[in-house]
């Protein structure tokens, strides 16, 4: 099975805590995704997912997409369905992407 990995690794700030804060993209046929490093799922619908990730705000463009999987604690997220269009929106533009983006596939 043929697959799209992106990774990541990030130093958390937290003296207390030496773990390194991975963020990785995992696609398995346009159908399924596995995201490490989400700090927080923003929206979601069967067309758009909007997440925070270590690596700032992602969206992810589709059809019939659903949440297959969410560990808040461990900030792992799988999505099924078919993707169309991953992209990492300015955190600066976040908010205008937001509004974009909800006018676009309403």
């Amino acid at each position: 099975m043929r697959g799209i990995s992106v990774n990541y690794y990030e130093n958390q700030s937290n003296p207390k805590s030496s773990q390194t804060v991975e963020h990785d993209i995992i696609m398995r046929g346009r159908k399924l995704l596995d995201i490490t490093g989400v700090k927080q799922v923003e929206s979601f619908d069967n067309e758009e997912f909007l997440l925070e990730t270590v690596m700032g705000p992602l969206a992810i463009r589709g059809q019939n997409l659903h949440m297959k999987n969410l560990d808040v604690d461990k900030g792992v997220v799988s999505i099924k369905g078919r993707v169309f269009e991953m992209i990492y929106l300015d955190e600066q533009h976040s908010e205008k992407a937001n509004g974009f983006f909800s006018k676009l596939f309403k």
